[in-house]
């Protein structure tokens, strides 16, 4: 017995010597993992770390790869930090999350250390630090258990009983109404979904309009700003264009009987009218010839093709020795007067255009006729 007391002594002295004892935490557990020649720390801050101990497993794909070294509160005073050994081989993304989960249904907690869906360049290294945003917990059995127990108690599932009497009591004696509720309901969702290019082309031109009205929100926000002065002009001018609309509707009612009254006599006027619209119809392309002969008269129309400017530069000499017309006459084997029709030799007869025949006389309107008012 001595001599157990004596080892158990020079245990602990030697301890001491050593750098002191500072509890069973320190002491490494069997079956732990395996760090090797050149762990690394790093450090993740959890919101709540429930019942997670130091030398705790820090596991990879449920693989051991390291141990909780402490768990000491943040410097802020807002978050629990917890520091990790990992081993040296182990590879993690610089951006890696980290999650404290359960072994079991009631088993010890551990840290999982695993990589995001999106890893960033670089690799976890000594030191780093896991921040609040990517740590997480799992809920706890006991939570779990609380939550059902208040939906079993204080929850909705004692009105379950009501709820299903109520719908038996709405459904009895409606089958027939509720099978074509049914069939037009199924009848619906097949139109739909036959249209469903036709919806989503729509939702796509509404996606473009939006994004169109969105890039144009400048231009619509001062089109509204400007449009406010106008709407109070239109607002204090109302009395004046509900006058305006009043006249307008009793002018539209004076014109309509106006027209009413004067039915009569318009066909009249037509119908004296139409044999001169007839006649100047039946002229053809000779009225618009005649027409231009008149604007230039006594010259035909071609005939000023040929002059430059607004004037006529001519030299006239004029012989009134009567002997010398006389001989002149006598020598000419024309007529005396260019008449149309008759050559020079004098040897074709005179041929003159038929007569125009004498236009109708128009018929006059009669005096309006007296209504029976």
């Amino acid at each position: 017995m001595r001599r157990c007391a004596l080892l158990l002594s020079l245990l602990l002295v030697a301890g001491c010597s050593t750098g002191g004892f500072s509890g069973l935490y320190n002491a490494p557990l069997p079956g732990g993992a395996e760090l090797g020649d050149h762990p690394y720390e790093v450090s993740a801050h959890f919101a709540d770390v429930l019942d997670l101990v130091p030398q705790s497993h820090v596991k990879v794909n449920d693989v051991p790869v390291g141990r909780v070294e402490r768990i000491e509160l943040s410097l802020d005073n807002t978050t629990a930090q917890v520091f990790m050994s990992v081993n040296g081989d182990v590879r993690l993304p610089a951006n890696a999350v980290a999650r404290l989960r359960q072994a079991s249904l009631l088993g010890e907690k551990f840290v999982e250390l695993a990589e995001p869906p999106d890893p960033a360049p670089g690799e976890l290294t000594d030191g780093a630090v896991i921040p609040l945003e990517r740590t997480n917990r799992n809920p706890q059995v006991e939570e779990v258990l609380g939550a059902l127990s208040m939906l079993l108690n204080g929850g909705g599932v004692t009105q379950l009983q009501d709820i299903v009497r109520e719908l038996n009591s709405a459904f009895a004696g409606n089958e027939e109404q509720i099978r074509s509720l049914l069939a037009n309901l199924d009848e619906a969702v097949s139109r739909l979904d036959g249209q469903k290019e036709e919806i989503t082309r729509a939702i796509d031109a509404l996606d473009r309009l939006s994004a169109t009205l969105r890039d144009q929100t400048g231009t619509i926000a001062t089109a509204l700003d400007d449009i406010g002065p106008g709407l109070r002009v239109l607002n204090e001018q109302r009395d004046q264009l509900v006058t305006m609309l009043e006249s307008l509707d009793r002018l539209s009612g004076v014109a309509v009987d106006t027209v009413h009254r004067s039915k009569d006599d318009m066909l009249a006027d037509l119908h004296a009218l139409a044999p001169t619209l007839q006649r100047l119809a039946d002229t053809g392309d000779a009225l618009p010839d005649a027409i231009g002969f008149l604007m230039t008269y006594p010259f035909p129309e071609y005939a000023m093709n040929a002059l430059k400017g607004d004037f006529v530069n001519a030299d006239v000499r004029v012989e009134i020795d009567l002997g010398s017309i006389l001989e002149n006459l006598t020598r000419s084997s024309g007529p005396l007067l260019p008449l149309p029709g008759l050559t020079d030799a004098g040897q074709s007869g005179l041929r003159l255009p038929p007569p125009v025949p004498p236009l109708p006389p128009l018929p006059l309107p009669g005096p309006p006729q007296q209504g029976g008012d």
